[in-house]
């Protein structure tokens, strides 16, 4: 089908070609992952190179997209195979990985702490594990911590990131400025406190004492020792967080905001889009998945089915031998009617692209498949209709 852009030179193909991130984003259930998946796999048969397509979405639908039976924070390849089993011939190399909290956290813990005697007090601490895989922005901090480790490595020429739905993708956005906030935070110091010094404030007598007698000395303590042990740290961590901030604001990543033209999750997007302008982050592209077929606004088509519609006894007058010939005339008026009704839907759904295409240098859609994308074959056949 046809398809309309932002702007008629500019194509998925050649914004893919000058960057080097690509961040997904996109409420659920919009095909933003398959989206990813679909734009990675694109990259590698068409532009050649290193890609991989990284996922920090809980959900695993990545491996079965890419045809892998698992993959995790070790990135994995695509085998070669599978494309030429696609009927392709792959100009470069698929990779694709998958966020493993805890790994990563390790990861970074090795990097970050100031000596050996300190990172092994971290990990052995007995609220390691539970605070850095259930707190509050420790997913989506280590995600960007990934992706930044992922780039700065350069092992990749191109790196496609499957984000969390949208509102939790200002989350993974802002995480590390969070993270950082947090570790200042006077809630970190009332912890702390009674552990640097033997001087309590006054004031915060009460509070310990409370909090003693409902959690117990020993768990206060793990939870004092845990985070004086991560302050050592603190300067990693905002030295990390302004190097995610410069990388997501430079020239060689953009966003690519994936929708459908649904009331909710085109909101949604809108809502995504207005934050990336806030933030001067780069919107290349926005993809509209499950949009309807351009022939519904060709105006031959509709003026057939306006003269079906008026006279469907002249069109059933064909179909006599079918049967009764008041039963024909209505089957043909109701197909006709149906298709007036969908070029509604259609001419509507044209003005919300044309809206859309105003803010980013590309403007892709979809139609709807007949069925679900499971392969890499489905993949390359999406990929197809946003790449050019």
């Amino acid at each position: 089908m046809a398809r309309r852009r932002a702007k008629a030179s500019a194509t998925l193909e050649k914004l893919l070609a000058a960057k080097e991130i690509v961040i997904c984003c996109g409420s659920g259930g919009v095909g933003k992952t398959t989206t990813a998946a679909a734009a990675g796999a694109m990259a590698a048969a068409e532009l050649g190179g290193k890609v991989l397509v990284v996922t920090v979405d809980p959900a695993r639908r990545l491996a079965s997209a890419l045809g892998l039976e698992s993959f995790g924070n070790v990135e994995t390849r695509v085998p070669p195979e599978a494309f030429t089993a696609a009927g392709v011939e792959c100009r470069g190399e698929l990779w694709a990985a998958m966020l493993d909290t805890k790994r990563s956290w390790d990861d970074l813990v090795h990097q970050h702490a100031p000596d050996a005697k300190t990172r092994d007090a971290i990990l052995q601490n007995p609220l390691y594990a539970n605070i850095t895989g259930r707190f509050v922005q420790s997913h989506d901090y280590i995600a960007m911590e990934r992706l930044y480790e992922i780039h700065a490595s350069g092992r990749y020429d191109l790196v496609i990131v499957d984000t969390p739905p949208t509102r939790n993708a200002l989350d993974f956005l802002e995480a590390p400025e969070r993270m950082a906030d947090f570790f200042s935070s006077r809630l970190l110091r009332w912890l702390t406190v009674p552990y640097r010094s033997r001087i309590v404030n006054v004031a915060t007598k009460p509070f310990y004492r409370v909090a003693d007698a409902i959690l117990g000395s020993a768990f206060l303590e793990d939870i004092a020792e845990f985070f004086l042990l991560f302050q050592t740290m603190y300067d990693g961590f905002v030295e990390r967080a302004r190097a995610v901030q410069r990388v997501l604001a430079d020239k060689r990543t953009t966003f690519v905001v994936v929708s459908t033209l649904e009331s909710a999750p085109l909101r949604e997007a809108e809502f995504f889009m207005s934050a990336l302008e806030q933030r001067r982050f780069h919107l290349g592209a926005v993809v509209l998945n499950k949009v309807l077929p351009s022939y519904l606004l060709d105006p031959g088509a509709a003026g057939a089915a306006s003269r079906l519609a008026a006279d469907p006894r002249a069109a059933a007058g064909a179909l006599a031998e079918l049967g009764d010939p008041d039963l024909a005339a209505r089957v043909v008026e109701e197909v006709a009617q149906s298709f007036l009704n969908f070029r509604v839907v259609a001419t509507r759904e044209a003005e919300q692209r044309a809206e859309l295409a105003r803010t980013p240098d590309v403007l892709a859609t979809v139609p709807y498949f007949e069925s679900d994308i499971h392969d890499l074959t489905g993949l390359l056949r999406l990929g197809e209709q946003i790449w050019r």
